[in-house]
């Protein structure tokens, strides 16, 4: 899995973002096209209030549909191997200032799944800089608001769900 660099998801999160993204091309497209041109039939477009926001809404919904698209083209779907090295889809622990926090690498879209766990990207600061080190390594990042902390590896183990 290391070789690559696609959004780690487990199979439940895989299919419901697939059923999402069919969800939107589908039947909710086909929607929001109904009630543009429902709008439309309505008259002046300048002062149609339901006409703009129904084009805001398939703004919107083009751009959910790209966004998944693109994650599920390069998505990786089961675990990781049990081999210490920390790489999206497994569970870390980590000593910060001698405290132990444990979290999933993985995408927001896990989180949504998981809900008892917290979610780091791997390409927030914390995620990019345990990526590819393994348990027992200490690691230094720069946080959003400037300071730097350095953690200690403990754990990493792939999630089960």
């Amino acid at each position: 899995m290391s070789e690559t660099t696609g959004t780690w998801l487990t199979q439940e999160a895989f299919e419901r973002l697939t059923a999402e993204l069919e969800h939107l091309k589908g039947p909710y497209r086909a929607e929001i096209t109904a009630r543009i041109a429902a709008a439309r039939d309505e008259g002046d477009l300048k002062e149609n209030g339901g006409y703009h926001a129904a084009r805001e809404e398939q703004a919107k919904n083009e751009a959910r549909i790209r966004e998944l698209t693109e994650k599920l083209r390069d998505v990786q779907i089961g675990t990781p191997p049990d081999d210490g090295l920390v790489e999206p889809g497994m569970l870390v622990t980590v000593l910060l200032a001698d405290d132990p926090m444990t979290f999933l690498l993985g995408s927001r879209e896990m989180a949504e799944v998981i809900g008892d766990v917290d979610v780091y990207s791997p390409t927030s600061p914390l995620g990019a800089a345990i990526s590819g080190h393994r348990v027992g390594d200490s690691v230094s990042y720069t946080a959003p608001n400037g300071k730097n902390f350095t953690v200690e590896i403990t754990a990493a183990k792939p999630y089960a769900g």
